[in-house]
């Protein structure tokens, strides 16, 4: 079984897998330094496309592909549909519930990081980001504003002229999330909508101080043979194709 990863819902369901005895191979893309390793086989680094990805599930006579990457990870997704067609594998896709409004939030849905940072550009002067260390480099062209961007890792390229570099890995509970947008004056938080509980405590956190949030919403994601929203789901698909033992 390969499991392409990177994300919670993929370590939970390599564990599972492990604990019942299947063979498990999760595949990282290596764009985190440290990154939180599930349990079984890893294999960090890319493919080298949908034409690597698919020599690959030939050479190791994968029984099935579970695309559990983050929502945001449109690239891969499209290369494991690619694949797993040209290779008749069964591909999965564990594909989280993104984020929906509740009452008292102030959303502005944005499609891209670069409309997220026109936005904030014009109306906003303290931003907090949490839109990866990949996407900060889109706010660089801001002098005027005071950013606290936080990320697992330091940002690649350009930042804003002023900011303040926070560097942590949650989750983050929403006492935590409050001292922090409050001791830093926060008038606006901006982030993706990867969807999920383990960070969602900003979102809260933002609606309780009357914060507005800058949306990035996903891209759209592949068609893919068959899509699940949970952990649980994923593991009843494979007892279903495959059994328990």
């Amino acid at each position: 079984m390969l499991v392409l990863g990177g994300t919670g819902e993929a370590r939970r369901l390599a564990d599972l897998m492990v604990t019942a005895g299947l063979d498990v191979v999760t595949a990282l893309a290596g764009k985190v330094t440290r990154p939180r390793l599930p349990r079984g086989e890893v294999r960090i680094g890319g493919f080298g496309g949908a034409e690597g990805l698919a020599h690959w599930l030939r050479e190791n006579a994968v029984s099935a592909v579970i695309d559990a990457t983050d929502p945001f990870a449109d690239e891969i997704s499209t290369d494991a549909v690619h694949a797993a067609t040209e290779t008749s594998t069964p591909l999965l896709r564990l594909h989280r519930p993104p984020w929906t409004e509740r009452p008292g939030d102030e959303w502005i849905r944005v499609p891209d990081t670069r409309t997220a940072a026109q936005v904030v550009a014009e109306r906003f002067r303290r931003p907090m980001l949490t839109v990866g260390k990949q996407g900060a480099s889109a706010f660089a062209g801001d002098t005027r504003g005071s950013y606290l961007i936080r990320c697992s890792e330091p940002p690649p390229g350009p930042l804003p002229h002023r900011y303040l570099l926070v560097l942590d890995r949650g989750p983050f509970g929403e006492d935590s999330e409050r001292t922090l947008m409050s001791r830093h004056r926060i008038d606006v938080l901006v982030t993706r909508n990867s969807g999920g509980e383990s960070s969602a405590a900003k979102l809260a956190t933002a609606r309780d101080l009357r914060i507005p949030v800058v949306m990035v919403d996903r891209p759209e994601a592949p068609p893919a043979p068959e899509t699940v929203h949970s952990v649980d789901e994923a593991a009843r698909w494979l007892v279903g194709r495959f059994g328990s033992r």
